[in-house]
């Protein structure tokens, strides 16, 4: 049986197989226990399509260390993975298989043929993802792993729609959508990406119909669309167009006249005042032409060619259109200006084509009602962000909603159940398929062609996993779940959806907190992308520096809300800071161990637990230190963890272990572990075991694998029912005890640690060896002198110090010396112990030199009246201050310098 760690730090030695046997043993599983609480998170579902990246990385580490840390804390913890169809995304990948291996499109193969190859597609690349979460250490509980078109999942799907449907807040209507003319769909308004883009405005004269009659001047960005235009609008209140308000002018070339209407939509500020109306073409002017009643012609094909409206441009590409229908219009004395304008644009979310607003006959969500009760659970506290000011957007977005476009032009994805009797024309919504016509009795019937939009399957996520529509035990007990873990880039797309959809559903909101994550940027904070080449796999991050390194790298370098930058040196601290913990590890384990490899005696029954009593225990006062940092840390790491502070956490149990633990105490301990008092040894290995323990506990949710193979080899009780095979993962967190404060323990050591760290500053100045034995004079009173005296065997220990004098008045002092002030003390070395005369005398001759010339340089520069007179004041002030550095240090070398003289 191996007996120590391995002598190097190798993830790879050992992360495969401790999460393979976390996974055979059990230990992601989640039990509906009575006598314990449930903590709940449904894994933000990644696409089939997908590969792991760093914002799946950052976002699934999160949600790991909050589910690893309620589980030591006792909850029955549950993280509930899965995967998304991602309809369009999967639709895309397919197609082009389809394309690349057999030059066919969808259509040549039929929709069942189609969805055959969909599904093995699936088949082969939708595990992928979920086998990298492994590699990235994701504690799920794998067996109740869902798919969001798996029987149950759709089946709610059907469920859901259905009852939105027969409540009215489900309609089919003629309405104007976002259109991807590359991926042939409809999308919703979240699904559209809007970004400032190089434009123009062109302002085009429409004549008066009237003779002798004014002409009004508009500007448009997009002219192609002017073949559908109906209308004139203009601000009632505007002055300059009152007299025409229900006059007419002329379509320009298509000599259609078309009336001025005057509506509140036309801004008098912006261009000429004056707006064209084209109801089929722009949302707001949809609206427009509801208010007016105004017809709706389209100009535009789905495949964004021009159609017969356009005459002679009919075919057309709508780019191509443009150009020539401009140019036509110029030609013919139309065009009166052109300006360079920023314009905003919508994209599709998947392929970036340029949206185009079109009418269309589609199935829709009505948002009024369902939008209001997900605006009071957030005003009422009942839904929490993290952080707050994200609660701003989820209610803008829902007070400014619109009803919600969710039929997809798609064959891959939950199929709409709606079907249409082709006898007498009966629409039958219905969760099964109908046998026959409800109205007529015709068995002529066929389903709607479309897709649901893949986010309203997402939508239900949280409690369609758990079993609903049927209330299922795992519903009972895991609904609703604790936390959603997002990027800031999803709360419309998704958390929105899932708010109202739970509320009208179970009554209640399917989360308490939402805790928002920002990007992974790369080094120089550009959004990582394929386009810009500067993408990091996360799977070759784990190959080179372990999966630890990077969770702890991820968690601790980001804040809620903010963005993060992928640095490696940040990386190379992580990996280094395991590295630090390996070693001080194999150090304690291989000090628990005779030559032999037998165990050495611990204090106590040598299991050394969390609970043991210390108040038995012969403590020493560095003992008691470290046991207070420790539960200190647990206090402060629990408390930033309830807030979602993780990288707070993080930090403070780096630097406990590092800082504290590493750099104090166990070099405190060094000593009395190679001494000749058996006993105090016992009581040193209790202390560095019972530590370390405990900051495992603290680090383990973090840094998974490093901390469970370490503890693999701590002493501990034999394995109990709640955990069968003694995982680290199964252990209890660790809770702050008042008793282990050790108050004034604590001052002494943090006082002796303060002036050790003085003396090795002093040293350092002096630039005398590390070796070199030293005399100290340390000058306090009264309670800071007592202090420093308890602490004055660690300064000699750690700080090599032969002597030290106390004194309680500084005139006592000699005079020759180099000194620290530390709260309450004056730390005193003697020159004649920090120095080799000689040598000082010659770096500091060498020193004067130098700073001589600097001194020279500068003074010149500033007496050139060339250089004064053009050189910008800045620069003149940078010399100015460098003039004045150099003079102060040069003073301070002369005054050096004569001290060494006297001694040599």
């Amino acid at each position: 049986m191996q007996k120590n760690l391995e002598k190097n730090y190798n993830p790879k030695d050992f992360e495969e197989r401790i999460y393979n046997e976390w996974e055979e043993k059990g230990a992601f599983k989640a039990k509906r226990d009575p006598d314990k609480k449930p903590f709940t998170i449904v894994m933000p579902p990644p696409n089939i399509t997908g590969q792991l990246h760093m914002g799946h990385a950052l976002d699934q580490t999160l949600q790991d260390v909050l589910t690893r840390w309620k589980r030591m804390e006792g909850y029955s913890a549950l993280w509930l993975p899965g995967s998304d169809h991602a309809s369009i995304a999967t639709e895309v990948k397919v197609v082009q298989k389809l394309r690349e291996e057999e030059g066919k499109e969808k259509e040549d193969i039929g929709r069942e043929e189609f969805l055959k190859r969909a599904w093995e597609w699936k088949r082969i690349y939708g595990g992928r993802i979920t086998e990298q979460c492994r590699k990235l250490g994701d504690s799920c509980d794998w067996e109740r792993e869902r798919f969001t078109m798996d029987e149950g999942c759709s089946r709610a799907v059907r469920e859901m729609f259905v009852r939105l449907y027969n409540k009215g807040m489900i309609y089919r209507g003629n309405r104007l959508i976002n259109w991807c003319p590359e991926c042939g769909t409809s999308l919703s308004d979240a699904e559209v990406e809007h970004e400032d883009v190089n434009g123009k405005y062109w302002y085009f004269r429409y004549d008066s119909a009237e003779e002798g009659g004014k002409a009004i001047v508009v500007a448009t960005s997009r002219p192609e669309t002017m073949f559908g235009d109906v209308a004139i609008a203009v601000h009632p209140d505007d002055e300059r167009y009152k007299d025409m308000v229900g006059k007419k002018v002329i379509l320009p070339l298509v000599g259609k006249e078309i009336p001025v209407i005057a509506d509140k939509y036309p801004d008098p500020e912006k261009g000429t005042g004056a707006v064209k109306i084209t109801p089929a073409h722009d949302p707001n002017d949809f609206e427009v032409g509801e208010r007016h009643g105004l017809e709706r012609p389209c100009c535009i094909n789905f495949d964004a060619t021009m159609n017969s409206l356009a005459g002679k441009y009919e075919g057309m590409d709508r780019y191509e259109c443009r150009k020539a229908w401009v140019a036509d219009l110029d030609a013919a004395g139309y065009l009166v200006k052109t300006e360079e304008k920023v314009i905003p644009a919508g994209h599709c979310y998947r392929c970036h084509t340029t949206i185009e607003s079109m009418l269309s006959d589609q199935w829709f969500v009505a948002m009024e009602e369902l939008a209001k009760p997900a605006i009071e659970v957030a005003k009422k506290g009942e839904l929490v962000h993290v952080p707050e000011r994200f609660e701003k957007i989820y209610l803008h977005w829902l007070e400014e909603i619109r009803d919600w476009c969710i039929s997809r032009q798609l064959w891959w994805g939950h199929r709409i159940p709606a079907y249409y009797c082709d006898d007498c024309g009966e629409l039958m919504v219905m969760t099964d398929a109908p046998q026959k016509c409800t109205k007529c009795g015709s068995t002529n019937i066929r389903q709607d062609e479309d897709v649901l939009d893949t986010w309203f399957s997402s939508a239900l996520w949280p409690f369609s996993t758990l079993g609903w529509p049927d209330m299922t035990e795992d519903l009972k007990y895991f609904y609703p779940t604790d936390v959603l873990v997002t990027g800031y880039d999803i709360i419309f797309f998704w958390v929105v959806r899932m708010v109202f959809s739970a509320l009208e559903i179970t009554g209640e909101s399917p989360f308490k907190y939402v805790y928002v994550h920002g990007l992974v940027r790369d080094a120089e904070g550009r959004k990582m992308s394929k386009s810009l080449g500067n993408g990091i796999d996360p799977l070759e991050v784990i190959d080179k520096y372990g999966a630890d390194a990077l969770r702890f790298m991820l968690t601790t370098g980001i804040t809620p809300g903010n963005d993060m930058r992928f640095k490696t040196d940040r990386l190379e601290s992580a990996r280094n800071f395991a590295n630090k913990l390996w070693n001080a590890s194999r150090f304690i384990i291989m000090n628990l161990q005779d030559e032999d490899g037998n165990p050495l005696p611990v204090y106590g029954d040598g299991f050394v637990s969390a609970d043991d009593d210390l108040s038995a225990i012969p403590l020493r006062d560095e003992d008691k230190w470290i046991l207070a940092r420790v539960n200190d840390a647990i206090k402060y790491v629990t408390g930033v963890m309830e807030k979602f502070d993780l990288a707070l956490a993080g930090q403070r149990v780096y630097e406990l272990i590092w800082n504290e633990y590493c750099d104090w105490y166990i070099e405190l301990a060094k000593g009395r572990l190679y001494g000749d008092d058996e006993e105090d040894k016992k009581v040193a290995r209790y202390v560095l075991i019972h530590a370390l323990k405990d900051m495992l506990r603290l680090l383990h949710p973090f840094m998974p694998y490093i901390t469970e193979e370490i503890w693999s080899f701590m002493p501990k009780k034999p394995a109990g029912k709640e955990n069968p095979e003694n995982f680290l993962i199964l252990e209890k967190w660790p809770v702050f005890k008042e008793e282990r404060t050790y108050s004034s323990e604590v001052k002494k050591l943090e006082m002796a640690m303060e002036a050790i760290r003085s003396i090795r500053n002093i040293r350092a100045e002096a630039e005398a060896a590390p070796g070199r034995k030293l005399r100290a004079v340390i000058v306090a009173e009264g309670d800071a002198l007592s202090c420093i005296k308890a602490g004055e065997r660690y300064i000699k220990a750690l700080a090599n110090i032969t002597e030290i004098i106390f004194l309680t008045d500084k005139k006592d002092a000699p005079e020759e010396v180099m000194s620290a002030v530390i709260d309450g003390a004056s730390i005193l070395i003697p020159l004649d112990d920090l120095l080799d005369y000689a040598a000082e005398f010659e770096r500091l001759t060498k020193e004067q030199k130098k700073l001589e010339g600097e001194v020279k340089r500068a003074e010149g520069m500033l007496s050139n009246q060339n250089f004064v007179s053009k050189a910008p004041a800045k620069k003149i002030e940078e010399e100015k201050e460098k003039l004045a550095k150099y003079k102060d240090m040069l003073e301070k070398v002369i005054a050096r310098l004569a001290l060494v003289q006297k001694k040599l």
